[in-house]
């Protein structure tokens, strides 16, 4: 295909019950991949992606195991189904750079599902022994944000994800959020909107979590592939196996830095996004972040045929 493609993988918070079962229905790749996953965790835990309940499903321990069993299984219909629609770069958004990953070929797909339950499980435990949480910043910019959290010495609070203009989402303990909510109201902020989450991810609070996982990160078998990966910490191309291993590490406690990830891409030539996964919450950004052209969003069949028919009218 002629256009340079971007695959693009979601985080937490995308989960639903049900998500991916058209996939396992329809295609053998994608059961085999659902299959593989229960034999490595030792347990049907695609009943619980399936079938739910929505509020094991939503654990952080239980969610980002799903999303990335769903991702890697549509990903894998799209290479078998549309082969001549090979990835320049890939990218995923927090728990979607472990997608990335092993869709590039870096990590097989094992190695990255044992490393995203420890990452899930070590994040998991952190929420519980520091509690925190999470909330949008809207219509201020981030070295106004940036600024104003500096002042706050008597809680743990900054930034956690830079993910399109005019929305900065910010971590901390709960008491850290308040103070801060009520200083950046007095200083421009529009609104303050409190995030659904479990805990502070990408910050400090959850060092814990990183101090576990990194010894699991640098022992994992990682691999040189022709597909470019951009990584959320720098928000730009990353190649060494060393510097992913690092920014995987620091990931956990820094900010995802998604808008310049996409702006890095775009400047590479990348002219199409496909968002593999579920939701379309990844479309939207690139939207607000400016991208001229449509993302394609794959979580359904239905997406899935569209795609394939629009490769048989491009050149390739």
């Amino acid at each position: 295909m002629d256009k340079k493609i971007a695959f693009i993988f979601p985080g937490q918070g995308a989960q639903y019950v049900g998500m991916g079962k058209d996939f396992y229905d329809t295609y053998p790749v994608a059961k085999e991949v659902f299959d593989r996953a229960d034999q490595v965790l030792g347990c049907k835990f695609s009943d619980l992606i399936f079938q739910g309940p929505k509020e094991e499903l939503t654990l952080t321990k239980n969610s980002q195991l799903a999303i990335f069993i769903v991702s890697y299984a549509i990903h894998e219909v799209v290479k078998q189904h549309a082969p001549d629609m090979t990835p320049y770069v890939c990218a995923g958004l927090s728990l979607g750079e472990y997608t990335a990953l092993a869709t590039s070929g870096k990590i097989s797909f094992e190695d990255c599902l044992l490393l995203v339950k420890h990452r899930a499980q070590f994040m998991n435990d952190a929420c519980e022994s520091h509690p925190g949480s999470m909330s949008v910043v809207l219509g201020i910019q981030e070295d106004q944000v940036s600024s104003i959290l500096s002042e706050i010495t008597d809680h743990r609070v900054g930034i956690a994800n830079l993910n399109c203009p005019g929305q900065i989402v910010i971590a901390g303990t709960l008491q850290g959020l308040e103070v801060a909510s009520e200083l950046l109201k007095n200083n421009g902020a529009k609104r303050i909107l409190p995030l659904d989450v479990s805990g502070a991810f990408h910050s400090p609070l959850m060092k814990e979590a990183q101090e576990r996982l990194t010894p699991n990160l640098q022992s994992v078998v990682l691999k040189e592939t022709s597909i470019q990966i951009v990584m959320n910490t720098v928000g730009d191309f990353v190649c060494a196996t060393q510097d992913i291993r690092n920014q995987l590490i620091e990931q956990v406690t820094q900010p995802v830095r998604w808008e310049k990830g996409i702006h890095s891409m775009v400047a590479s030539g990348v002219d199409l996004f496909i968002e593999i996964g579920c939701g379309k919450t990844l479309a939207g950004m690139n939207k607000r972040i400016g991208v001229s052209f449509p993302t394609l969003s794959i979580e359904k069949i239905e997406d899935l045929q569209v795609l394939l028919k629009d490769s048989l009218t491009c050149s390739c």
